[in-house]
């Protein structure tokens, strides 16, 4: 049986299931390829311990963590109200496809009404069609403001960090294409 629990960092069990499961998430293709460097797994918990923006939660099935949601608060500028970003939806492979996304997800929803936010927003590779179709099946979509204008890119610039050796001089572009 499947449960969902909002993450207690000061419980042990929460902490390393949180360190563990976003390390298996960055060792699969879809988080990159590579396991999470050493000084981000001892630092991680420390981290996230001191922001008050962060909004996760755990599933469980019953001792075992088999998925992890992480979120930060941001705020639109637009509808003058605070929103959550969903920055990593984990769950190990052998729990996929059986709706431990959509619980842990729809608990996020309940969060994120309950904090008054105006929206949730993420992003997915586009290769990522289980997650996509997951995604669009709970209400996301692309985004844009006007059709004229287009969707709206998701765009990054990498600022160095010995941990995560990368190629400043090239930015990535990926369609912000959450479902």
């Amino acid at each position: 049986m499947i449960t969902i629990q909002p993450v207690d960092l000061e419980r042990a069990e929460h902490a390393t299931a949180l360190v563990a499961l976003l390390d298996a998430y960055a060792r699969d293709p879809m988080g990159g390829g590579k396991g999470l460097p050493e000084t981000t797994r001892n630092g991680l918990v420390a981290a996230l311990r001191q922001r008050r923006d962060l909004v996760a939660v755990l599933a469980f099935d019953r001792e075992r963590p088999v998925g992890l949601v992480n979120c930060f608060e941001g705020f639109s500028t637009f509808r003058c109200q605070p929103l959550l970003n969903i920055h990593d939806v984990v769950v190990v492979p052998e729990y996929r496809r059986q709706g431990v996304a959509r619980k842990m997800l729809l608990e996020v929803e309940r969060i994120a009404r309950e904090r008054g936010c105006c929206k949730l927003t993420l992003e997915v590779l586009e290769g990522n069609k289980p997650a996509r179709e997951a995604y669009r099946d709970l209400g996301f979509s692309g985004y844009e403001l006007d059709p004229v204008m287009g969707r709206a890119l998701f765009w990054e610039k990498p600022l160095p960090d010995p941990d995560y050796p990368s190629d400043s001089a090239t930015v990535r572009k990926t369609v912000f294409e959450p479902g």
